[in-house]
C-alpha cells in the first residue's frame, strides 16, 4: 500500500487495485475472450503502469493505449506485452512504433504503404462501421484491401461501436458491416475485436477474439453489471467559515445561507478535476453524511456545508463512498470517464 498522504496533502485519490482486477474477471468470463484492456489517458487517470501490473496475472493478450508516448511509458516500466496505440498511425510516426514494440493502428492507405515499406512487424487495422471517427469505411473501395496481400504483419482488424450501452440495433448493424468486411478479405487476420465494456458485457454475441474493456475496469457501470468502486477521490477540509444567513458563498455568491451554519472549504477544486459543472448541484460526503456543494467550484477549492464538529484536516469523499462515480458524473451532466481522467497531477494517486 502507498502511505497515506500527510497533513499537507489537499487532495488524493484512493485506488483499489484489487478492484480493477475482479472487474476485469467479471468482463472475461462474461465475454469468455482474452482481454485487451484500454490503458490510455493514464489508465483513465488511474495510473497506466500501475493498472498494467495489477493485471499481469490475468493474462491479457496486450494493452491498448492512445499516443505513442504513453505505450512508451509502459514499455520503461517493463511491461513486455503487445501494446496497441489506437491512434491512426502517421507515416512520420513509423519509427516511433518501431523503436518501443508498438503495434500500430492503421485506417488510410498512405500509412498502410509506410508500415509495409518498414518490414513485416504486426499492425491492425481500424474499419469504420458507423462511428465516422477514424478507420477505413467499411462500404468505401475496396483498393486498401489488395494492399494488405502484401502486408505480412497484417495481426488484426477491429470496429468501434458508437452506442453499444444504450442502441442494441446499431451494434448488431455495426458487428454486420464488420463480418462483411472480413469475409471480402483474402485471407481473415488473426485478431479480429470489437466489443467494448457495454459490448462485452453482453456475452460472446460481439467478442471476437478479443475485448476492449475500458470505463468497467475503472469503476464505471455497462450493461446490467454493477464494477466494485475502484476511486474514492478525498479532500481535506483547510478553511471554514461561520455565516449568517444570507451570506453568500464562492465567486458570484450563487449560494447563500438558508440559515446560519457552518462552511467548509476543501482543498479541492477544478484544476484538480473537480469540474465546475459541479457547482451548487455536485455531492460531497463529509463527516458520515451527503451534502451539496455549496456555491461555483473555483481553481483550488470547494465549499460545502459543515456541522459544529467538523474540523480543519477533516476528510471529505468527492466520490467512490457514498456518493458513486456515476452519480456524480450524472450530476455535473457528464459521465465517469471525464471525471477519472480530469483529476489532475495535484491528486496523489494512492494504491490499495
Amino acid at each position: 500500500m502507498t502511505p497515506i498522504p500527510d497533513q499537507t496533502a489537499r487532495a488524493w485519490a484512493d485506488v483499489t487495485l484489487a478492484a480493477i482486477v475482479a472487474n476485469a474477471r467479471t468482463v472475461a468470463t462474461v465475454s469468455e475472450a482474452r482481454l485487451l484492456p484500454m490503458l490510455k489517458a493514464n489508465g483513465y487517470g488511474v495510473g497506466a503502469v500501475a493498472v498494467a501490473r495489477a493485471l499481469e496475472p490475468l493474462d491479457p493478450w496486450g494493452y491498448g493505449v492512445a499516443t505513442v508516448e504513453e505505450g512508451a511509458e509502459l514499455r520503461a516500466a517493463a511491461i513486455t506485452r503487445p501494446i496497441l496505440v489506437f491512434t491512426p498511425l502517421h507515416p512520420t510516426l513509423v519509427g516511433h512504433h518501431l523503436r518501443d514494440d508498438l503495434r500500430p493502428v492503421i485506417g488510410d492507405v498512405e500509412a498502410l504503404r509506410a508500415w509495409r515499406g518498414a518490414g513485416a512487424r504486426p499492425f491492425h487495422i481500424e474499419i469504420d462501421t458507423g462511428m465516422s471517427r477514424t478507420g477505413f469505411r467499411w462500404n468505401a473501395e475496396p483498393s486498401w484491401r489488395e494492399l494488405l496481400r502484401e502486408a505480412p504483419g497484417f495481426e488484426g482488424a477491429f470496429t468501434h461501436f458508437h452506442s453499444a450501452d444504450q442502441d442494441p440495433v446499431s451494434v448488431a448493424a455495426q458487428w454486420e458491416r464488420f463480418q462483411s468486411v472480413l469475409a471480402g478479405l483474402r485471407g481473415r487476420p488473426l485478431l479480429a475485436h470489437a466489443a467494448n465494456s457495454a459490448a462485452a458485457l453482453v456475452g460472446r454475441t460481439y467478442a471476437g477474439d478479443l475485448v476492449r474493456p475500458g470505463i468497467f475496469l475503472y469503476g464505471g457501470g455497462a450493461a446490467e453489471y454493477a464494477p466494485q468502486p475502484v476511486v474514492r477521490l478525498q479532500a481535506r477540509v483547510v478553511a471554514l467559515r461561520d455565516l449568517r444567513a444570507g451570506e453568500g458563498v464562492s465567486y458570484g455568491a450563487t449560494w447563500k445561507a438558508p440559515q446560519a451554519g457552518r462552511i467548509a472549504t476543501l482543498g479541492i477544486g477544478y484544476a484538480d478535476g473537480l469540474l465546475r459543472s459541479l457547482g451548487n448541484v455536485g455531492l460531497v460526503e463529509l463527516g458520515g453524511r451527503v451534502v451539496r456543494i455549496a456555491g461555483r467550484v473555483t481553481m483550488d477549492f470547494v465549499m460545502v456545508p459543515g456541522e459544529a464538529r467538523t474540523a480543519i484536516g477533516d476528510v471529505a469523499t468527492v466520490f467512490g463512498g457514498l456518493v458513486s462515480l456515476d452519480d456524480q458524473a450524472q450530476r455535473g451532466g457528464t459521465i465517469g470517464y471525464e471525471l477519472l481522467t480530469a483529476m489532475g497531477p495535484r491528486v496523489h494517486r494512492r494504491y490499495l
